[in-house]
């Protein structure tokens, strides 16, 4: 199966935080709180994706952030924090919805998103990621992490699709 043909299968988008929906940067304040940054072009994305009946998935190994806030307002409703075995996780979330894995594209960035690669039909990662993720995914985006990575993927689903671009509907990012 060609690139093309993995990406017009996609129905489910799962996303890891820090380093994908983020730039992977935290910014420690004077409270001991901590901000993360992310990229307003990949919220457009996302609410589109929604929009266009896809599903979205946030899992991350972090502890739950503001992070959370700015995904709901995207209109993320499944977002799971403190995932220590993500491939676990996701399993069981396809196997309880009966999603096949050949629909499901995952992006993740170091390590622990490792297994979680041959669980499903499209294994993604930003341009930064560690090495043994840019060797293992399937489709290594031209952007970093927070940075334009989530939209690429999502644009590249959509658009194999016919579904970019024809719904101006979507709010603010």
């Amino acid at each position: 199966m060609n690139l093309l043909q993995r990406f017009q299968r996609i129905k489910v988008f799962v996303f890891d935080v820090d380093g994908v929906l983020t730039n992977g940067d935290l910014l420690v304040l004077e409270s001991g709180e901590m901000a993360r940054v992310m990229y307003v072009k990949d919220g457009y994305a996302l609410q589109l994706a929604i929009k266009q009946g896809y599903a979205v998935l946030v899992v991350s190994g972090s502890a739950p952030s503001a992070v959370l806030g700015r995904l709901n307002k995207l209109g993320i409703r499944e977002v799971h924090f403190a995932i220590k075995d993500k491939q676990a996780f996701i399993r069981q979330w396809m196997e309880e919805r009966q999603v096949a894995p050949e629909t499901v594209l995952f992006m993740g960035d170091d390590i622990p998103d490792l297994p979680v690669f041959d669980l499903v039909g499209l294994s993604a990662c930003p341009a930064d990621a560690v090495s043994e993720i840019l060797h293992k995914a399937i489709f290594v985006s031209g952007y970093p992490g927070g940075r334009g990575c989530v939209r690429e993927v999502i644009e590249k689903v959509l658009r194999s699709n016919d579904h970019w671009g024809n719904d101006a509907q979507v709010a603010s990012t």
